[in-house]
């Protein structure tokens, strides 16, 4: 197909820009990061654009608060580039589960112009959405102007992620690597948590893993089991590794046996040279890939998800420090509450025990415990205490399912750090949690 006379650069595209309008790019990787970089160009021209994104993997210009009347920026999922410009006044959470992000926010508001990154054309002329179908492929078909960013660094995928270019206004041809989140070593207290939620997956498991250092260490603790599936909102580096090793081969599942089934994909370029042009892997939309009834349909599901912080009634707060925004919901409810809908499925939280944290009196760290009598004023609960399954820390597992709230206080302190268990059971009774 010929796309020459839907070639622009990313300055051409200013063009399309007007006040009040909505743009949404893509999740993580999948960011229109030529785009992004260009619009504080036209900020003396426009006001109250709105961009919304997603665990954005960019800190572009028009973040600053010079900018601030110019541009406003909605997201699903604070990164850390979002968290620093939050202070500016003109960034805002949209409170979300995953699987209905793009649902309910195309019921809210409309889309003027989609922006993302995409691979190279085939000789077919589609493309594929790269590393996210999250939410994009259905925003695309909403939105009035839709401008991709063709990359050769981008991957090839397969799922439901191809769009033939004529259904593509404008392209623009960039050359950027593909954003890359590096692997984040794993603590010796995350080898502990990794060890322990390893000993209750078994072969044949379907698995879903999330970021940072736990989930690496649990993928680490897997080397050895067999036959192992993947249904999973995010595509891990940890997860590429298993299935080179043939640990992973989904022969085992019930729905899209022999597939890893992921919404998107971050991680190294390892993972991305994994990724591309394999039918083993299929990014499928994140309304279906996260819907925990979809979820529920493979047997011996395994969530596995980490929080801040909980509460002694099993309240988990996994995205908010107090009332200050720090990450989002993403899809732990789906796949926690997904994982309980399976048959013989299970959920983990994990955390550790403690953590270092500022005395706003004295200016200095010191430890306090993250299993809490309270949540802190403000804490977002992000996984009620109605579905929290197991939960897990350095110094052990408790199945809260079906218990009371007595029961859950004594549990929760079991797993906590020694030297905060004392204060927590006087704190529970001084509350009336416990009589």
């Amino acid at each position: 197909m010929d796309i020459s006379k839907k070639k622009i650069t990313a300055q051409e595209a200013m063009r399309f820009v007007k006040s009040g309008m909505m743009i949404v790019t893509g999740l993580g990787a999948a960011e229109g990061r030529a785009f992004l970089s260009e619009l504080h160009t036209i900020a003396d021209q426009v006001s109250g654009v709105t961009i919304t994104n997603c665990l954005p993997m960019s800190s572009p210009q028009f973040y600053d608060k010079m900018y601030k009347h110019s541009f406003y920026v909605d997201g699903w999922f604070y990164s850390p580039s979002l968290r620093k410009a939050h202070a500016n006044g003109n960034i805002s959470f949209i409170p979300n589960h995953l699987h209905l992000a793009g649902k309910k926010r195309l019921a809210h508001v409309h889309t003027d112009i989609y922006v993302g990154a995409c691979s190279m054309p085939d000789k077919h002329g589609f493309v594929s959405l790269s590393l996210s179908n999250t939410y994009e492929k259905r925003v695309i078909e909403e939105a009035d102007l839709v401008i991709l960013e063709i990359n050769p660094n981008m991957p090839y995928t397969y799922g439901d992620v191809e769009l033939h270019l004529s259904e593509v206004d404008y392209v623009i041809e960039v050359d950027y690597p593909a954003p890359e989140l590096p692997d984040v070593p794993s603590s010796e207290k995350d080898i502990i948590i990794g060890n322990s939620i390893a000993s209750y997956i078994n072969d044949g498991d379907c698995i879903q893993l999330g970021i940072g250092g736990m989930p690496n260490a649990v993928a680490n603790a897997l080397v050895n089991k067999k036959d192992l599936g993947v249904h999973t909102e995010m595509l891990t580096t940890g997860l590429m590794k298993l299935a080179k090793l043939g640990v992973i081969n989904g022969k085992k599942k019930q729905t899209h046996k022999g597939k890893m089934v992921c919404t998107f994909a971050l991680g190294n370029q390892e993972l991305y040279d994994f990724v591309d042009q394999n039918p083993s892997v299929a990014f499928l939309d994140g309304a279906y890939v996260n819907d925990p009834a979809v979820i529920g349909l493979n047997d011996n599901q395994i969530s596995i998800n980490s929080t801040l912080e909980i509460d002694l009634t099993g309240q988990c707060c996994s995205e908010s420090i107090g009332s200050v925004q720090f990450s989002g919901t993403g899809g732990q409810v789906d796949t926690a509450v997904g994982a309980q809908n399976s048959k013989n499925g299970k959920s983990f939280i994990a955390l550790y025990s403690t953590a270092m944290v500022k005395n706003p009196e004295t200016g200095e760290r010191e430890e306090v415990s993250k299993i809490v009598a309270q949540l802190r004023p403000g804490a977002a609960v992000t996984l009620s205490r109605n579905d929290v399954d197991y939960v897990v820390t350095e110094y052990g597992v408790v199945n809260l399912k079906g218990t009371n709230i007595r029961e859950r206080v004594h549990l929760l302190i079991s797993i906590a750090h020694p030297k905060f268990r004392e204060e927590l059971l006087t704190q529970a009774k001084a509350l009336g949690i416990l009589i």
